[in-house]
């Protein structure tokens, strides 16, 4: 978990990576599917999209909206595999391992339950009121 917490508090210092966050209806998706599911739908999108050796449509794969787990993707920069490689030392074109999976699925859960805490959708609502 030390790992993961170090890489959030790296990604955290980039101006892009920081940008991203849960909208309230991806807040509201989350409490009303369970942290659980989320996570099932992240090992699936990972496993389909990002650990094959070479992924269809690398570096365009991940949508930037819809799904919480997109937005962690994109703010953990574990959206492709340029940016696996460039961010996490993942290299492209070798499969990825269970436990590179598991490593990625669990910085984007921590990235995800760490925004649920955020209440920084509440400003955007009174913003927009």
């Amino acid at each position: 978990m030390n790992d993961i917490n170090n890489m959030l508090l790296k990604l955290s210092k980039s101006t892009f990576r920081s940008s991203f966050h849960l909208r309230k209806y991806m807040v509201d998706y989350v409490n009303e599917k369970g942290m659980d599911k989320v996570k099932s739908h992240a090992y699936d999108f990972i496993k389909k999209n990002i650990a094959p050796k070479n992924p269809k449509n690398d570096g365009r794969q991940t949508p930037l909206k819809n799904h919480p787990v997109f937005i962690a993707q994109h703010a953990c920069a574990c959206c492709c595999r340029n940016c696996l490689l460039k961010w996490h030392g993942i290299k492209k074109g070798v499969e990825l391992d269970d436990k590179q999976i598991d490593y990625i699925v669990n910085l984007l859960m921590k990235w995800i339950e760490n925004e649920m805490k955020s209440n920084h959708f509440n400003k955007w609502l009174l913003f927009y009121m």
